[in-house]
């Protein structure tokens, strides 16, 4: 008797738990019918999307090529002709990729995406400033161009030629052989001196001479040596003036024009114009004065130390 009644309880437990697992396997079983009927029934959407993507994938890659074309013509700039010619790829395909989620019936992932795209847009724009704000930067002065590579420019307290440039940093490389990176920001935002873009560049010597020298001879003479160097142009434009009656001289500045293809030529176009006015000052015994100091031994002023009687004799005793 206890074994049937064990056998009718297990057999009872088996009925109950076979009842309770048919609910679930039932609702996992109509799930799964449902699943392949909506992809059975989507098949033809993922054939047009399929198609679509491949459309635009094509299109984005001639659209870049035709953008990149045009773009050559009006700049020269590397680092802004990747960047556009990457945005306007991925803007061709984000486009493709909108259709094909509305193709796919996906209009709540669209919303969704769209939401996502600006928060997190949000997000990056509040933590990364100073990136951003380099980045535009770079952008306007890719096109502004104030500068292309290898010019000499002065930008804030660095002097140098322009090495590198990027959207980031415009790279200097100064005449003391140092690379300084300078954050496009910072370069929008100060004065940019550029001696290269106009070829030429003024030199402006100051020089003194005696006060016993004829002035008249001293400005011929300087202006003809300058004018007979090689390299110096637009000798309409020198300039001559006399600047000052100093300590020991009379002070003139030379104002003349050269080429300027770099800083080595212009240091030595200075050099040349100082050895060839001192050498034409020796030709005409013409003076660039020491400083003078006058000791008066006197008691009266101006009276000359030649003129004084010294006593040479011993002291009374």
């Amino acid at each position: 008797m206890q074994a049937d009644s064990l056998a009718q309880a297990t057999k009872k437990a088996a009925r109950e738990l076979q009842a309770e697992m048919k609910a679930p396997v039932e609702h996992i079983t109509g799930k799964v019918d449902s699943w392949l009927d909506a992809f059975l029934s989507m098949l033809p959407n993922m054939a047009v999307a399929l198609v679509l993507f491949i459309i635009f994938l094509i299109a984005a890659k001639a659209i870049q090529k035709v953008f990149l074309k045009l773009f050559r013509k009006s700049s020269e700039n590397k680092a802004l002709e990747n960047l556009f010619g990457t945005i306007v790829y991925y803007i061709v395909l984000g486009t493709g990729l909108f259709i094909i989620l509305g193709v796919l019936q996906l209009d709540k992932a669209v919303t969704s995406l769209l939401a996502g795209v600006g928060v997190v847009g949000l997000a990056l724009g509040f933590a990364f400033q100073d990136i951003a704000a380099n980045f535009v930067s770079g952008v306007i002065l890719a096109f502004r161009t104030p500068f292309r590579v290898g010019d000499i420019v002065k930008i804030g307290d660095y002097m140098g030629a322009i090495s590198r440039t990027n959207l980031r940093v415009s790279v200097i490389r100064t005449f003391q052989g140092q690379e300084v990176y300078i954050p496009n920001k910072d370069v929008l935002q100060s004065p940019i001196e550029n001696f290269t873009i106009l070829g030429e560049r003024r030199i402006d010597l100051a020089v003194g001479v005696s006060y016993g020298d004829d002035l008249e001879q001293v400005e011929r003479l300087v202006t003809e040596t300058i004018g007979n160097l090689d390299g110096v142009i637009r000798q309409e434009d020198m300039i001559f003036t006399y600047t000052a009656f100093a300590d020991s001289s009379i002070n003139f500045e030379i104002k003349f024009w050269i080429l300027y293809p770099d800083q080595p030529g212009y240091l030595t176009m200075l050099s040349k114009a100082i050895k060839a006015i001192k050498s034409a000052f020796d030709q005409h015994n013409i003076t660039i004065p020491f400083p003078i100091r006058t000791l008066d031994f006197g008691i009266k002023g101006g009276e000359k130390l030649s003129a004084m009687q010294l006593n040479t004799g011993n002291a009374p005793s």
